[in-house]
């Protein structure tokens, strides 16, 4: 859905509470999402619904267990990457982001201001693997002017879950 053409959805405590129930735990049935918000199953089922259609909810996946999947596949290389480009302007920037984000080893993009333009997180099989996507993505991109790769030795925490309610003072 276009963000230009979306109206803005009114979210009352239901909404938020179905919204946060639901990136903690998307695979709630909608009988039990709805005795966990205290409306009834059908109420429960139109508000996702409606949440789904205003673009709140983008979709829903699931997350892998990295440290499971290592032994199987092995670990590979998690890097977060900082990107400064050449020049600067609207169109450079667009046609850099389209490039990486179209990037399977691209796990999310950043725009940031100020310091580099864009902040990276990559995931390759190895250190080779490494510098393939490196020379795809960067070296090969003459608006490129810094790359800044840390790689990841243990990730402390991963969360992807938005908060919904602002802290109190």
């Amino acid at each position: 859905m276009d963000a230009s053409s979306q109206e803005e959805t009114p979210l009352d405590a239901i909404d938020l509470a179905l919204l946060n129930q639901l990136q903690h735990d998307a695979w709630l049935s909608n009988q039990d999402l709805a005795a966990k918000v205290h409306v009834s199953p059908p109420t429960c089922l139109r508000r996702v619904k409606r949440l789904r259609e205003a673009g709140l909810i983008e979709r829903q996946i699931a997350i892998l267990s990295t440290d499971r999947l290592a032994a199987v596949l092995g670990h590979g290389l998690q890097a977060v990457v900082e990107i400064t480009l050449e020049r600067q302007g609207q169109e450079e920037q667009e046609a850099f982001e389209t490039r990486v984000i179209a990037d399977e080893s691209v796990q999310q993009c950043y725009r940031v201001s100020p310091g580099p333009d864009f902040i990276l997180v990559v995931h390759a099989w190895d250190m080779p693997d490494y510098l393939a996507l490196a020379q795809r993505l960067f070296t090969s991109d003459a608006n490129v002017r810094n790359v800044k790769a840390f790689f990841s030795v243990r990730r402390a925490k991963f969360q992807p879950s938005v908060p919904l309610a602002r802290p109190r003072s």
